[in-house]
């Protein structure tokens, strides 16, 4: 127990010293990922739209969905918050490994790479969130009181995706074949969530792993603020921030006993 707080308040306080190296490689990172771009941050508004046109074509035309929402607001709210996460992880999952010269030579926190991936994803979120916004104005969606708990629900959803980013960027670093498992799983967990219909609308055991997939409550808690003005079902919510918390902690922890082998892995 002893070890554990030791190890918590050195992690407390090397973020601290570092923390402008952070703003710096989540700078560098954001120049990186749209340098010589035609459409620069438009790319963070372009693959949630072009999905959004897709499935709205196949579940308003096809296979009819009832959401209570124009089915394109509904879609392209759960695109966005889904794209947050897999954008932050598919740029993790190689962090370590991409910048191998500076993990092997210069002393920092290598957490900062995963948490910088984080931080990316987050400013994309945010150049997202315009076009919903735009969204909202033409279906008429008015917005309500509940959006004020917005700021929680994307604070859970970064702790969790900052816990996940961890494990799989040690993990990467240790078997390298981590990045190709993930494209495949990363697919498949979309797929899984309430990303492009409605919980209720699955029944039997898909959807029990539905609700057992913990991008589901998160990705509801953002539709229920935002589009039908109710607050998240309380309880599946709670647990998922406290565990969020947890596994933060933990993959943390683990990732900051495990530096000292990283090197003999590049």
């Amino acid at each position: 127990m002893n070890r554990l707080a030791s190890d918590i308040k050195e992690m407390f306080q090397e973020q601290r010293e570092f923390r402008e190296l952070l703003v710096v490689m989540t700078r560098r990172d954001l120049m990186l990922r749209y340098k010589q771009t035609i459409m620069g941050f438009g790319w963070a508004v372009f693959m949630p739209l072009l999905n959004t046109i897709l499935f709205s074509v196949i579940f308003t035309r096809v296979a009819k969905l009832d959401v209570g929402v124009a089915y394109p607001v509904f879609a392209y709210c759960g695109l966005l918050a889904w794209n947050l996460t897999a954008s932050a992880l598919r740029f993790s999952v190689m962090s370590l490994t991409a910048n191998i010269n500076l993990v092997a030579k210069v002393y920092f926190p290598r957490e900062i790479f995963p948490f910088s991936a984080v931080l990316v994803s987050a400013v994309d979120f945010g150049v997202g969130a315009i076009l919903l916004v735009g969204f909202m104005v033409y279906y008429q969606v008015p917005v309500k009181p509940t959006i004020l708990f917005l700021p929680i629900i994307l604070l859970v959803q970064l702790t969790f995706t900052a816990a996940v980013a961890l494990f799989l960027a040690m993990a990467n670093l240790f078997y390298r074949d981590v990045k190709y498992l993930f494209e495949v799983v990363v697919t498949l967990w979309m797929f899984g969530s309430s990303v492009l219909y409605p919980l209720d609308s699955i029944t039997g055991a898909p959807g029990v792993l539905l609700k057992l997939n913990p991008m589901t409550p998160i990705i509801d808690a953002y539709r229920d603020v935002i589009l039908y003005g109710r607050m998240p079902a309380g309880g599946e919510f709670a647990v998922l921030a406290t565990a969020s918390v947890a596994m933060l902690m933990a993959a943390w922890v683990t990732f900051h006993r495990s530096e000292y082998q990283f090197a003999e892995y590049i």
